[in-house]
């Protein structure tokens, strides 16, 4: 991982993030997704500080754990459509900007350290990077999953090579052409999801993992991690993955459907 200098990363605790939070204690590092009032939906800016705090866990020896969680009742509603289209709110973030391109599907395959999401709320779409790219996935008993983005004229191109690495690929296929919600159990089932807890156990669940981890190796589990990063999808496939939404947004079919999710009305496609 090398989208910031080392200087840059010596900066950390001096940063300040516009759209999550960072708290680092006992060899872990919580990340908090903090856009609540957006459902803390993905644009440049927000993956930019994601990205940044990633690249300063995967250098800091004294960070052995990543917890990926979130504000609000949707953990992450994917990428901001108004974004798509040129719309960036204004922010104080002093995080600097990447050296490199930031493809959200590489960052948890190049971070080395083991990975946590504890899923509080709902995730749709490209919020399925976060579960697919973590190692363990603890989610609430209550929690939605969909994946609607054939509904919006888009098609789910980079989740869906996250989601194949966890889910066969049948039910991955399935999902990402009809759209649906899927229940949380069938998303342990299938794999997405290492362990459903109700409300009141998912923060004893996730120490108890925590405290399970640090009884192990952290050099060799950074070295096992760094193994299986080098079997996984090239960064030039998520790159062409990426590409792919883009052209795929400036179909007919693709302005219309962002068009009518602004306008809240149901697309009028014309297969173009």
């Amino acid at each position: 991982m090398n989208l910031y200098t080392e200087a840059q990363l010596a900066e950390f605790e001096q940063q300040k993030f516009a759209f999550i939070e960072c708290e680092v204690s006992d060899h872990v590092l919580r990340l908090t997704l903090d856009r609540a009032d957006k459902k803390n939906a993905l644009h440049p800016q927000m993956v930019n500080e994601i990205a940044y705090a990633l690249n300063y866990a995967h250098g800091e020896k004294s960070i052995w754990i990543i917890v990926i969680q979130a504000k609000g009742n949707v953990f992450c509603a994917g990428a901001d459509l108004k974004a798509m289209m040129g719309l960036i709110e204004e922010n104080d973030s002093t995080v600097p900007v990447p050296e490199g391109e930031v493809l959200i599907g590489e960052l948890f395959n190049k971070v080395g350290k083991p990975t946590i999401a504890k899923v509080t709320g709902d995730v749709y779409a490209g919020g399925f990077f976060f579960l697919a790219g973590c190692n363990i996935v603890i989610a609430q008993d209550s929690v939605k999953f969909g994946l609607p983005e054939v509904k919006r004229g888009l098609y789910p191109f980079q989740v869906m090579a996250a989601l194949l690495k966890v889910m066969p690929s049948r039910k991955v296929v399935d999902w990402c052409i009809r759209g649906y919600n899927l229940p949380v159990q069938e998303a342990e089932r299938f794999g997405l999801v290492s362990q459903v807890c109700t409300a009141e156990d998912i923060n004893q669940a996730l120490e108890q993992v925590i405290e399970e981890l640090k009884q192990n190796s952290p050099s060799a589990i950074r070295l096992g991690l760094q193994a299986y990063d080098h079997i996984q999808p090239s960064a030039a496939e998520h790159k062409y993955l990426f590409d792919m939404l883009q052209q795929t947004i400036m179909t007919k079919d693709g302005q219309e459907g962002l068009k009518a999710f602004r306008e809240k009305r149901k697309p009028n496609w014309v297969g173009e």
